[in-house]
C-alpha cells in the first residue's frame, strides 16, 4: 500500500510506528508544517518525510488525515484538486462528519472514518470505522491498517458520538478505576508502585478473560465469588455505594458534551 499520513501528531505518528512495524506499506509519506522532529524517519526505507501535502498525495493511495479539526477543511479544500479515483481517504479527525468531508471533496471518493484511542501508541487500540457508500467496499484497507494496531469493529456513523465516548474516553475512565484500585491497594499496606503493578495486571487479566475465552463478565465473576466471601461482600459494597450507576452516569455525561459540542 502507498500510504500517506497527513498529519504526525501523536496519533499520526502512532500510526506510521505500527505501519512500520508490520511492514504493512510499499512507500510511506509523513506530512508535518515543521519537519525537524521527524527527521529520524528519514532512515527507514521507503519513508518520506514532508511538508508537502500535494507531494505526499499525488505519491499515494491511502490517505489518513489526522490532523486538528480546525485544521481539516482547509487542508481538504487544498488537495481537492489534486485527488483521483485511485484515492481512499481516511479520517481519524473526532467529529467530524462524513457528509461535512464529502461537501468539500466529493461523495465520489471513498471516505472512512476511523475512531481510534490513545493505546493505538502500544498497538492495543480499539478503532471504529464507518464508510460513505462509495468507501464501504474499501473498509478491508482500513481494517487491515487498525488491526494492526489492535482491533478494530465497523458501526454506523451515527453512533460514532457513543463509539468515542466508550472508547476513547473510556480510556480515562478505566485509567481512574485503575488508580482507584491502586490506592486502596495502598490503604491496605502495599507499596504505590506495587499497588500499581498489581492493579494494572489484574485488569489486564481480567479483560484478557474476556477476550481469550470469549465469555460474559458476570461468568466470569461467578468464578471467583464464594457464599459471604470476601469478593461478593466487595462487590456489594461497591454497588450499594454506586459503582455501576455512576459509571453509566459518567458515560452518559460525556455522551450528552460530546453532541452538545457537535451541534456548535
Amino acid at each position: 500500500m502507498k500510504i500517506a499520513i497527513i498529519g504526525t501528531g501523536n496519533l499520526g505518528l502512532s500510526i506510521a510506528k505500527g505501519l512500520v512495524i508490520n511492514n504493512a506499506y510499499t512507500s510511506l509519506y509523513l506530512t508535518k508544517r515543521n519537519t525537524s522532529s521527524l527527521e529520524k524517519w528519514n532512515d527507514y526505507d521507503n519513508v518520506v518525510v514532508t511538508n508537502d501535502n500535494v507531494k505526499a498525495i499525488q505519491q499515494s493511495d491511502i490517505l489518513i488525515f489526522a490532523v486538528q479539526p480546525s485544521q481539516f477543511n482547509r487542508i481538504l479544500e487544498s488537495i481537492q484538486a489534486h485527488l483521483t479515483e485511485k484515492h481512499v481517504l481516511i479520517s481519524t479527525i473526532t467529529g467530524y462528519s462524513i457528509e461535512r468531508m464529502e461537501a468539500t471533496v466529493g461523495s465520489e471518493y471513498p471516505i472512512i472514518r476511523a475512531m481510534p484511542n490513545t493505546a493505538i501508541s502500544v498497538r492495543k487500540s480499539m478503532t471504529c470505522l464507518c464508510s460513505n457508500t462509495t468507501g464501504s467496499k474499501r473498509l478491508p484497507i482500513a481494517e487491515a491498517i487498525f488491526n494492526g494496531l489492535g482491533a478494530t469493529i465497523q458501526i454506523e456513523e451515527m453512533h460514532m458520538q457513543a463509539a468515542t465516548v466508550l472508547c476513547a474516553s473510556g480510556i480515562a475512565f478505566w485509567m481512574r478505576l485503575i488508580r482507584a484500585t491502586t490506592q486502596g491497594g495502598v490503604q491496605m499496606g502495599f507499596d504505590a508502585e506495587i499497588a500499581l503493578k498489581m492493579s494494572m495486571q489484574t485488569a489486564m487479566g481480567a479483560a484478557s478473560l474476556l477476550i481469550e475465552s470469549d465469555t460474559h463478565p458476570e461468568t466470569e465473576i461467578d468464578k471467583v465469588t464464594t457464599p459471604r466471601g470476601c469478593t461478593i461482600t466487595g462487590l456489594n459494597e461497591m454497588e450499594h455505594q454506586g459503582l455501576s450507576s455512576s459509571l453509566i452516569r459518567g458515560l452518559m455525561a460525556s455522551f450528552n458534551k460530546i453532541n452538545e459540542i457537535s451541534k456548535q
